[in-house]
């Protein structure tokens, strides 16, 4: 007596006995039963036979692709992204109804036979003989199942794709051979609930569940029997019988369904007919796939999140298989963006610039202590359209964001001030500071050999009233450039290397900052805003320093089983001493209280930041933060061809924008929105005693610089080994006569050289 397995069907050996018989009998149709010509090829049943055994054992099924879902820290969904839109379930989680239809419409004798239907196979052949074409074909749901699988391995590659479905007597081969080991293997439930999930039911949706959501926005477990049949009628020809495209004909296909359902015995003619009468009563929904479907003006963050899966070796050892891993999707992704904090960023950008607007802001808040991102925003919304934009100004280059950063004006400077500190410079330190000097005629670098200024060229502050001498915490309040160049003047451009180096501060394209003063002091080098977050965050963190993170946890799902993933953690630092730190947030809280920065300082709670403008009034920043928060705001070109002045930003006109004017007061509304209701907390502030030469308050910004951008011996106009440009729009000093030149904004989100960029503020 035959061994019989549960599931029904015959034995490997005699199914492949039963092959070698039909093949014989049927010239090798059996293979390719949708070959009318197969004798044509040449190919004989002793052929096919030999290259059937010399297929592999088991059949490769690769995991199928799931969509993943991207949630706030509160578990909230940002996003989903997939490269197929797929939610694996059980048979359990799939309606009786669907199952039964998706059996009668597609393999009516699914669990009378085995792999291969041989009556099915005989019917064909006598019906295709008869029309002189392919009037049917034979193949299994078993066999089916197994070419989606082919599919499904060959991913997105159009060239594996065509071999995986090309009709072909080696694939039928293949295909035949593969569906008896999943039949000896999975047993029928198992094969019809892979079958039901892997299929494609058109409109984007992979699988029974995101079919149901797609045409009716429900759950696979939920629907209802002439639900079940239109989307059983789907599969055959997805695009054919479409509803959404084509209903009358989709309801054709439905109630061919249904009737055949009734001819199985699954339903009653009654049943049938009833169902057949009833409308479609669709309820579709939109694919909502990628970053740029995200909610709360989260794209951008979405995208860094993504960029950061890509490129973070925790998930793969090489970008390749980083790819695997998130193209085959499954993942729940939790990040550390805080609802709140983000809602009051895209709500201050979205009332100070338009999307309109010549200039574009962008906006992130940091956690000092943690290193998490808790929020990330800009004015150009996420698009391809026009005033919108896939270029996240945040990050770096490698992360999705500018090319170079955007320089940082003065808001350089108190990695200069923590730098002297750190040295043993007293919070007191006096330098001359004149209104208009020279550079330096040599700095020392942190390779010996020094910066020289062989061109003579000079800086000044804003206006000639503004001459020392002055005490730091004067200095750090009026932004004082000449007296930041005196600074670094003094201590060497090699302790702010090192300072810099231990804030994590690096150029928008992952360069070290250049030794060159005015990279060094006035913030002439494109920096991205979530570095200068960051960085500044350390100060709030008394002098510690943690990398910046994304993700809290990652779950993924391979068919039904979950998994959990490791995830980057940040990993702390101590950059300075807590007496440097609480001295720096000391001389930044002046800034907010007395100095430049007063339109940006929070009311109700202590603050401290700076503001910064650079050359030609093409960026403008504002970074700064409380104990609890950090954040980075800057407002500028992202092609750098704009210059600020007599400008219409949010609907405000501007003569000159400065760094408290525009910047500031985005900082201002996002922080004061992101902080509501926490707790309110203060710095460890010391004495500095009060300069006694009694100047008044200084401005946001200085001209000076205004006519710089010509590089010292710098390649690409002083972005690389850069030199300082002259400054003054006073006129002070000489400009150098450059030795080439370099077309504006040839270089995307960088200045045209290294110019005295923080000018003041």
């Amino acid at each position: 007596m035959p061994k019989k397995r549960s599931g029904g069907g015959l034995s490997p050996t005699q199914q492949a006995a039963k092959f070698l018989g039909v093949s014989v009998l049927a010239g090798a149709v059996l293979a390719g039963i949708a070959l009318p010509a197969v004798g044509a090829l040449g190919l004989t049943a002793k052929g096919s036979v030999e290259s059937f055994d010399e297929l592999p054992a088991n059949l490769k099924t690769p995991p199928l692709s799931q969509r993943t879902s991207i949630l706030d820290a509160e578990g909230g969904q940002i996003a989903t992204v997939y490269s197929r839109d797929r939610t694996v379930v059980n048979l359990k989680d799939i309606s009786p109804y669907m199952q039964k239809a998706i059996v009668a419409i597609e393999d009516s004798r699914y669990y009378q036979h085995g792999a291969v239907d041989l009556k099915g196979i005989l019917r064909a052949l006598n019906k295709n003989a008869q029309s002189g074409g392919v009037a049917q074909g034979a193949s299994t749901l078993t066999q089916q199942y197994v070419k989606n699988v082919f599919v499904e391995e060959a991913g997105d590659d159009p060239t594996k794709v065509a071999q995986a479905t090309q009709q072909t007597l080696g694939r039928k081969i293949k295909e035949l051979k593969y569906a008896i080991q999943v039949e000896e293997e999975l047993g029928k439930k198992k094969i019809l609930e892979n079958y039901l999930n892997i299929t494609f039911f058109g409109e984007q949706a992979y699988g029974v569940e995101a079919a149901a959501e797609r045409y009716f926005s429900k759950h696979a477990k939920d629907l209802n029997l002439q639900e079940s049949a239109l989307l059983a009628g789907i599969v055959q020809s997805p695009t054919r019988y479409d509803p959404v495209n084509d209903e009358a004909e989709a309801t054709k296909r439905r109630n061919v369904v249904l009737q055949r359902m009734a001819d199985m015995g699954d339903i009653s003619q009654a049943q049938a007919d009833k169902a057949g009468e009833t409308p479609l009563s669709l309820k579709p929904s939109k694919p909502k796939n990628g970053c740029i479907t995200a909610v709360k003006g989260a794209s951008f963050f979405c995208r860094y999140v993504e960029q950061v899966f890509l490129s973070d070796p925790v998930f793969g050892k090489t970008k390749e298989a980083r790819a695997k891993v998130w193209n085959q999707g499954g993942l729940t992704i939790r990040t550390t963006l805080d609802p709140q904090a983000q809602k009051s960023v895209q709500a201050s950008l979205k009332d100070h610039v338009y999307k309109s607007d010549k200039v574009a802001a962008a906006a992130t808040i940091v956690e000092p202590g943690t290193g998490k991102v808790i929020a990330m925003g800009q004015s150009k919304p996420y698009g391809y359209a026009k005033n919108e934009t896939e270029i996240n100004y945040s990050v770096g280059a490698s992360l999705g964001g500018s090319n170079y950063g955007f320089p940082t004006g003065s808001t350089f400077k108190p990695f200069l001030a923590a730098a002297a500190i750190e040295q043993g410079k007293p919070a007191t330190q006096v330098y001359p500071a004149p209104y208009e000097m020279p550079y330096p005629k040599s700095v020392q670098t942190c390779s010996g050999r020094p910066w020289v200024n062989d061109r003579g060229y000079t800086l000044s502050n804003e206006s000639p009233s503004e001459k020392g001498p002055y005490a730091l915490k004067e200095a750090m309040a009026k932004s004082v450039n000449t007296y930041f160049v005196q600074m670094v003047a003094d201590i060497g451009m090699c302790p702010v290397v090192q300072m810099t180096d231990k804030l994590g501060v690096v150029q928008g394209n992952g360069d070290k900052i250049p030794e060159v003063p005015s990279s060094m002091t006035l913030g002439s080098t494109g920096i991205a805003p979530l570095t200068m977050a960051n960085a500044y965050a350390t100060f709030a963190n008394r002098g510690v320093y943690c990398t910046p993170v994304a993700i809290e946890s990652i779950s993924q799902k391979v068919g039904s089983e979950k998994k959990s993933l490791p995830v980057p953690k940040s990993t702390c630092s101590r950059a300075m001493s807590e007496k440097t730190a609480d001295t720096v947030n000391t001389l930044l809280r002046g800034v907010v209280d007395s100095g430049t920065g007063q339109q940006a300082g929070l009311t109700d709670r202590e603050s401290a930041g700076k503001t910064g403008t650079t050359d030609k009034r093409k960026n403008a920043w504002f970074v700064g933060y409380t104990p609890n928060l950090a954040g980075a705001v800057w407002v500028g070109s992202a092609k750098q061809d704009v210059k600020m002045r007599n400008i219409s930003i949010g609907g405000v006109y501007h003569n000159l924008v400065y760094g408290a004017d525009t910047p500031g007061p985005i900082w201002k509304d996002a922080m004061t929105g992101a902080l509501e209701g926490k707790p309110t907390e203060s710095f460890n502030l010391i004495d500095i005693p009060d300069s006694n030469k009694g100047k008044g308050k200084g401005h946001d910004d200085g001209n000076n610089g205004d006519n710089g951008g010509n590089a010292n011996g710098g390649l690409i106009g002083g972005l690389v080994n850069g030199g300082n440009s002259n400054g003054g729009a006073t006129g002070g000093g000489t400009f150098p006569t450059p030795t080439f030149s370099v077309p504006d904004n040839l270089f995307q989100g960088q200045t045209g050289g290294n110019g005295n960029g923080g000018r003041r503020g």
